[in-house]
């Protein structure tokens, strides 16, 4: 009985595992205790400038990501008084992984490397002879920015700047928010 009780419990919390993952990371601050992975953070840099990011989860697009990177920095400008805010420096990352067989049918993570030879993968179980296998490949996307901010009506020759709470009310119908 003891055995039935721990196989349930482990298939629940493995199917709850799996849920979280499949939803989207909703517009958060990052924390380990979210009950879906990922989030914004922020870092002040001086007065007038702050490093702001946001990392999605399997489920989140490349779009959304950068779509609440630019909300967090119109409201990280919002919150410290300013009225507009620039991008001085904006990168999207994608964490790719991915997944194929190995050996005894378990899937195990595999990494897309460059060679001399051109790309290949390594891992457990690829060799000379790679043979055909199905692979699946994860992203998760960061994108980070360091943003300056400043007040009054934002530079009109600055094709990097902002308003601010412009920003905050064209994309609040696409910010989804933890339930």
């Amino acid at each position: 009985m003891r055995r039935v009780i721990g196989s349930l419990a482990a298939v629940l919390a493995l199917g709850l595992m799996l849920s979280a993952c499949e939803t989207e990371t909703p517009y958060q601050p990052l924390a380990s205790g979210n009950a879906v992975y990922g989030g914004f953070s922020d870092q002040k840099l001086d007065d007038t400038h702050v490093r702001v990011s946001f990392q999605g989860n399997d489920s989140t697009s490349r779009d959304q990501v950068n779509n609440y990177l630019l909300y967090r920095a119109a409201e990280v400008t919002v919150k410290q008084g300013f009225d507009w805010f620039e991008m001085v420096d904006r990168h999207t990352k994608d964490h790719a992984v991915t997944f194929g067989p190995a050996g005894y049918g378990y899937w195990s993570p595999y990494w897309r490397v460059r060679g001399r030879a051109g790309w290949g993968f390594w891992g457990p179980g690829f060799g000379p002879d790679w043979g055909d296998y199905d692979l699946d490949t994860v992203d998760r996307y960061q994108a980070v920015a360091e943003i300056g901010m400043g007040h009054g009506p934002k530079p009109a020759d600055d094709a990097r700047a902002f308003d601010a709470r412009a920003v905050m009310q064209t994309l609040s119908s696409q910010i989804v928010r933890p339930k």
